[in-house]
């Protein structure tokens, strides 16, 4: 701890104040970092970081040697306890705000919301802060919140002497200025963005339960959504049922690459597929597994040999059995193998001498 101040007995008795309090001060730092971690995660709001620090000597000591004549105990100041939490988007701000209102009194008067000043080059400086107070605590705390990018504004502008004081030439004012608004417009894009995807994601959700699938397009979204459907359930079972076989649930989202891979655009055209080579499908896997003593298949057997027959049925051959493999296992000769004992398997069976 500095002793190279000149604090009057008034400073120094805040200051002492401060160190007896130091045990306590941190003990609900902890707390209420703690609460805030918890609060957003349980209402699932994902933060860049929240970060927390208790003033330390030498800054306070610092601070009263300033302004030592304006606080009367050390309950007047209003940052001893400091935290920030830093979003990803701009809307998430308020959506923090709220939380922090919900679990702190909030001091309205010494708050501020910096986001309401629009000078030019105040990009770095829009934070939100909140000076709170919890029950049988004599000392306020200090949150703000800001996002991502105008936290590493703040840091940068730190870095470099922006707004420090020092004069600084107007072609590099300008040219910050330039960056700050650049910035803003980034942020508040990203939060545009995922509101549009978000509504997107709404939109692709109503069309599959509506089943006006020929409408929506195959993307993660949408193929996230028709797999809640259970749309390859009755295929499963038909062929599970072959050795009353258990099926075990995995993951189907990789054939979302094989269905595009296939030339499949909407959800309506894995539909007409399911339709029209589930038969095929079925054949494959009798061919399979009925000749084994196999109790226990995969969920994904079903879409496999769906994807199988509609290869083979419009000329595919062995390249595009190994395709589908390379697309779900990744690239191996291994692959090659198993598309040739496939070709093999397949070629006398029924469906391969049928019409669609």
């Amino acid at each position: 701890m500095s002793t190279n101040r000149h604090l009057d007995p008034h400073c120094e008795a805040i200051l002492q104040e401060y160190k007896e309090n130091l045990p306590r001060l941190k003990t609900v730092e902890a707390q209420v970092l703690d609460s805030l971690k918890r609060t957003l995660s349980d209402i699932g709001l994902l933060v860049a970081a929240i970060e927390s620090r208790i003033k330390s000597y030498d800054s306070l000591a610092g601070k009263l040697e300033l302004k030592g004549h304006k606080y009367q105990s050390l309950a007047d100041l209003t940052d001893i306890i400091g935290l920030r939490i830093i979003t990803f988007y701009v809307d998430d701000v308020d959506k923090v705000a709220s939380a922090v209102e919900r679990l702190f009194t909030i001091d309205w008067e010494n708050s501020i919301d910096k986001r309401k000043i629009h000078e030019t080059d105040s990009f770095g400086y829009l934070s939100l802060h909140y000076i709170c107070s919890i029950p049988d605590f004599p000392y306020r705390f200090e949150i703000q919140m800001r996002t991502l990018l105008q936290h590493a504004w703040a840091n940068m502008n730190h870095d470099t002497g922006y707004k420090s004081g020092v004069e600084i030439p107007k072609r590099y004012m300008r040219n910050m200025s330039r960056l700050a608004g650049m910035l803003e417009l980034v942020d508040d894009e990203f939060s545009k963005i995922r509101n549009e995807l978000t509504d997107y994601r709404r939109r692709v959700q109503a069309l599959v339960r509506s089943g006006n699938l020929d409408e929506v397009p195959i993307d993660g979204d949408s193929f996230r959504s028709y797999l809640e459907l259970n749309p390859f359930d009755q295929l499963n079972k038909r062929i599970a049922a072959i050795n009353q076989a258990e099926i075990q649930d995995v993951s189907l989202m990789p054939y979302l690459a094989v269905f595009r891979g296939l030339g499949l655009n909407t959800l309506g055209d894995i539909v007409s597929m399911i339709k029209n080579y589930s038969e095929g499908a079925y054949q494959i896997a009798c061919y399979q597994i009925g000749l084994t003593d196999l109790d226990i298949i995969s969920s994904s057997i079903g879409p496999q040999d769906l994807c199988i027959a509609f290869i083979l049925k419009n000329g595919g051959g062995k390249a595009g059995i190994k395709y589908m493999f390379d697309l779900l296992n990744g690239v191996s000769e291994s692959n090659a193998t198993m598309a040739d004992f496939l070709m093999e398997q397949s070629k006398d069976l029924p469906f391969m001498n049928t019409d669609n």
